[in-house]
């Protein structure tokens, strides 16, 4: 629960997003997000009309740094398949914590990675941070955050 004298966006950041648009068969991703500021994660998938037979996946991946080095699914931290029939207009989240990561084997950057099957799809995507460890999150939040208001 947010203490009453708390703004949202001082507990809560945007990291990454995947960019509305119409995609293209193929992936798309976050780009690779530092784990170390927060303590939990929210992937929040969108989709529009899909395309004529189309597939949505969507999954956490994991990696040891900023470029991807060793990069590897999120177990368990994956949408079932959003398909044409009953996917135009949706919405799907992922929850993640930092103890669902390989920390041992030294995992500490998360994407979000978006796969269109078949036909170019409307698609939107955010990666949410939650409970900053310092700091308000607004910090954290991506450079395409272009406004705060209140």
């Amino acid at each position: 629960m947010f203490p009453m004298n708390v703004k949202a966006t001082e507990q809560v950041a945007v990291l990454g997003v995947v960019s509305p648009s119409s995609q293209a068969a193929g992936v798309a991703v976050s780009g690779w997000l530092p784990v170390a500021g927060f303590q939990k994660f929210l992937a929040l998938i969108q989709t529009g009309v899909l395309g004529a037979a189309a597939t949505l996946d969507a999954k956490f991946q994991q990696a040891t740094d900023a470029s991807g080095t060793g990069a590897k699914d999120v177990t368990g931290k994956a949408i079932s398949q959003v398909v044409k029939a009953t996917g135009d207009n949706v919405q799907a989240e992922i929850n993640l914590d930092q103890q669902d990561l390989d920390t041992n084997g030294g995992f500490a950057y998360i994407q979000l990675s978006l796969t269109v099957g078949a036909a170019a799809s409307l698609t939107a995507a955010a990666v949410l941070g939650f409970n900053p460890r310092f700091g308000p999150a607004s910090d954290y939040n991506a450079a395409s955050v272009a406004q705060i208001v209140g």
